[in-house]
């Protein structure tokens, strides 16, 4: 290690420098500059710590130059007779001196000791990895999103180390395919997926589990979905079993799954042997959420969804056949349905359904029958009417009576009059119930307020408008949290599930809040405006827009501007069982 040292010849020090920055794939001066820290920890060891030393190497002649500096100063500054130099002295050496101007003192030449050197030849190395990192760094981060090949250099505890050339990246663990064993040498492509400055280990992150790395390889074996005009609008990845993607196309005349698909499967054969016999179920994506959601949970059929905007809940009812395929193995059907769509999907079989229906449907006659006083067989005919409360039949209109068969006006009338006598009496009690619970009159006063919700308010303690303006929605509306086997369960909130929506209780906590004084008006005006902006529809295209945009994408017009594809309108018009698809649980799969 000598050879670092000042009197070190200087051929050999511009050899060492430009042979270390050729193998570390960095720059030069990177080298030199570590070399010259190197020399001025070792010459502070030997002159003293105190000083300030700076070390010079010429990077064409290989020249070194060590150099002791001393900084003028006013005698009032002068504090550090190691680093500064009065201004009266300072004179005297050389009369152009003045405050600030740094005096230099050439040092002679010296050999490292054996500590020295060792110190120098750490700080070297330590100097050079730092720029190999930053060289890294600088060369990797632009190409997040991009697959990625290399070399397995080894597995350390079921992490990859991957050769990338000119650095190296790690598959962990939980970024791999489960039962995929890499062995040394063997060659591996996997998704860039984050480049971080570390201050040690890896920094170049890479993942074969990524829904982005399936997306990536169908772009690469399907020209359609690489050019713009079939698009993977979701993916979901159950890594080395099985995967859901959907798709849709810009050009009505190509079909999104046969051009994933391919000719026998060829296209998405090539994309199952990357990912080592990972399953995989193309779907047609719609921007029907129902629609998409009853596609994604193929090869199941489907009889009856129900939806829950509020919570993104969605009920799918299907026969007690396809129970077991809706669900799939280990609940993973569903679960990547889930994934695809973004729906919290709850599975019922149609007897099950049919239980709850013959229930509620019971309840409804029951209510009818002491509402208004009415026999058993008027109370189910108008529960089979669709009549589901005591105050749709009180103020529906007439001629909706009219039309059941065996109604007259005269049967309307008395009907509606006996159901508004029901729901005074009622509204009485629960107006006696109200004040008894002390719930005050000003509470009543505000919009979407009820006598029966006033009573429910009263008897969980919330009385006055400052204890309805503390509420939150979820108070009134319930909501979910993780039950004592982990599965999300419902609380109920003042109100039973489904009386209020979301946003129906945010609007009247808000209605509180300005009564109470707490806020001004014009949040509510603020939160309206807001709401309307993410209710708006996309904007749906026309054919002639369609068509410019497809010819747009295949031309590889990069400088056209974003267009919002909106509604584009149903896949209903797809025959599923014309199609293939590649993948699903063995029971699932069809015949070929």
């Amino acid at each position: 290690m000598s050879a670092i040292g000042v009197s070190a010849n200087r051929l050999e020090i511009l050899q060492i420098a430009k042979a270390v920055a050729e193998e570390k794939s960095i720059d030069q001066k990177i080298v030199i500059e570590a070399m010259q820290e190197a020399i001025e920890k070792a010459a502070k060891a030997k002159y003293g710590q105190e000083h300030d030393i700076r070390a010079k190497i010429d990077p064409v002649t290989g020249e070194q130059t060590l150099l002791r500096v001393l900084t003028v100063v006013s005698d009032e500054n002068f504090e550090d007779e190691a680093k500064q130099l009065r201004l009266a002295e300072a004179k005297k050496i050389d009369p152009s001196l003045g405050l600030g101007d740094e005096l230099t003192e050439e040092l002679p030449p010296f050999d490292f000791g054996r500590v020295a050197a060792q110190t120098a030849k750490q700080v070297i190395m330590q100097k050079v990895r730092d720029a190999e990192r930053e060289r890294q760094y600088n060369e990797y981060k632009d190409r997040v999103g991009e697959i990625i090949s290399g070399v397995v250099k080894r597995v350390e505890y079921g992490h990859v180390i991957v050769d990338l050339g000119r650095a190296e990246g790690i598959i962990r663990r939980n970024d791999g395919i489960p039962r995929e064993n890499f062995q040394p040498n063997d060659r591996v492509r996997a998704y860039l997926y984050k480049v971080s400055r570390e201050t040690k280990g890896p920094q170049i992150f890479l993942s074969r589990a990524a829904p982005d790395f399936m997306k990536r390889l169908f772009a690469q074996e399907v020209p359609e979905v690489y050019e713009g005009v079939i698009e993977i609008k979701a993916c979901a990845r159950d890594a080395g079993s099985r995967a859901k993607i959907g798709v849709i196309s810009n050009d009505n005349s190509i079909d999104p799954v046969g051009a994933c698909v391919g000719m026998r499967g060829a296209r998405v054969q090539a994309v199952v042997g990357e990912l080592s016999g990972e399953k995989i179920d193309i779907i047609p994506w719609s921007y029907d959420d129902a629609t998409f959601i009853v596609n994604a949970l193929q090869p199941a059929e489907v009889s009856k969804v129900v939806l829950d905007e509020d919570e993104r809940r969605v009920e799918v009812v299907v026969a007690d056949d396809q129970f077991p395929l809706a669900i799939g193995r280990r609940g993973q059907n569903v679960r990547l349905a889930s994934q695809l769509t973004g729906w919290q999907i709850d599975l019922i079989t149609e007897s099950a359904d049919s239980e709850r229906y013959q229930k509620e449907f019971q309840e409804r006659t029951e209510l009818f029958m002491k509402a208004l006083d009415a026999d058993e067989t008027l109370a189910q005919l108008l529960a089979s009417e669709g009549f589901e409360t005591v105050e749709e039949i009180a103020y529906v209109a007439p001629e909706d009576f009219i039309s059941i068969e065996g109604f007259d006006e005269d049967v309307a009338a008395e009907l509606q009059e006996r159901a508004r006598e029901y729901l005074d009496r009622v509204a009485a009690e629960n107006d006696a119930k109200r004040r008894q619970l002390g719930v005050e009159d000003n509470v009543m006063e505000l919009e979407g307020m009820t006598p029966s919700f006033a009573v429910r308010l009263g008897e969980e303690g919330v009385k006055s408008l400052d204890d309805v303006a503390g509420l939150v929605p979820d108070d009134i509306t319930g909501w979910r949290e993780p039950g004592p086997d982990g599965k999300p369960v419902w609380v109920e909130g003042i109100l039973k599930k489904g009386e209020m929506r979301k946003d129906d209780a945010q609007m009247f906590i808000m209605r509180a809040r300005v009564a109470a004084g707490w806020i001004e008006p014009d949040a509510i005006e603020q939160m309206l405006a807001a709401q309307q902006k993410e209710a708006e529809p996309p904007q749906e295209l026309t054919e002639e827009e369609r068509a410019l945009l497809a010819l747009n994408t295949l031309d590889g017009g990069d400088e056209a501007e974003e267009i919002d594809l909106g509604e584009l309108g149903d896949l209903d018009d797809i025959d599923l069982d014309a199609l293939t698809t590649e993948g699903g649980d063995d029971e699932a799969a069809p015949e070929e």
